[in-house]
């Protein structure tokens, strides 16, 4: 005979300190207005803006358990929904994580959603909509949600190629927010705030990381993120000469091409 097993508690993570966010714009209001109203939401900005810290700055303002999956190529329906798994000598259900969202009543976010195979993501659909069920087809349930569960995913649109675009299927379902990297004056704020770093130090990382931005489409996929600054300076919060720390999280980080980390560094030593 089958039975449940409760694997909610280690899927969850209940956020009870506040997580360090700056707000660029309107989307705290945004946010709080879909989840009032039921409605599942896409974050849409490249790597390393913020996207997952405002989940889980969200996660912690609206007072709801959180449940994180990164999606990826090997990613299926079993490992979202869950499977049956042989304990012993009998067989136990186990919910995925997304199920345990849903039952919990959590915020289940979605991080790279296009990662993950198309015949995967069908699954959210019923969840996305004004059903609010999930289909458990091996156990023959329709688990539906309550109201205070939420849907969101993330993509990076600049980076992900034609054959890795959201269906419109699966995207006209959700309310999307537009994410980049914040203006100067913020940034250096974040760095300085995340890094441990002074503000002249937080302005130069800053500077450095717009320099490398300048360069997407002209040998670079992407341009230091937030996430890569923030990196540099704990690395010189610790003691670690501007030049170096920078090197190893910027430059290196960031390419591996002989020609371009030539650039890099270039830009690197004039900043610092």
């Amino acid at each position: 005979m089958s039975a449940s097993v409760t694997t909610l508690a280690p899927q969850l993570t209940h956020i009870g300190e506040e997580p360090y966010y700056q707000s660029i714009g309107d989307e705290i209001a945004l946010f709080e207005a879909a989840y009032a109203q039921r409605l599942p939401v896409l974050l849409k900005g490249p790597t390393g803006c913020g996207k997952t810290r405002f989940v889980e700055y969200m996660a912690w303002r609206l007072k709801r358990p959180l449940v994180t999956v990164a999606c990826h190529d090997d990613l299926t329906t079993a490992d979202l929904v869950g499977r049956y798994l042989i304990v012993g000598n009998e067989t136990v259900w186990v919910d995925g994580p997304l199920t345990a969202a849903v039952r919990a009543g959590a915020i289940c976010y979605l991080d790279e959603i296009v990662e993950a195979r198309k015949d995967t993501i069908v699954v959210i659909h019923p969840l996305a909509d004004s059903r609010r069920v999930l289909a458990v087809d091996k156990r023959g349930e329709m688990v539906t949600a309550p109201d205070t569960f939420m849907m969101a995913i993330s993509y990076n649109p600049g980076y992900q190629s034609v054959l890795k675009e959201i269906k419109p299927s699966t995207r006209q379902r959700f309310v999307a927010l537009d994410f980049d990297y914040p203006e100067a004056a913020i940034e250096a704020v974040i760095v300085a705030r995340e890094g441990g770093v002074n503000a002249d130090t937080a302005r130069r990382l800053v500077k450095l990381g717009e320099l490398t931005r300048n360069l997407k489409g002209a040998g670079l996929d992407e341009g230091a993120s937030t996430r890569l600054l923030v990196h540099a300076a704990q690395l010189i919060a610790t003691g670690v000469a501007p030049l170096a720390a920078c090197t190893a999280a910027v430059a290196r980080a960031l390419s591996d091409d002989q020609d371009m980390t030539g650039t890099l560094d270039d830009l690197v030593r004039a900043v610092f």
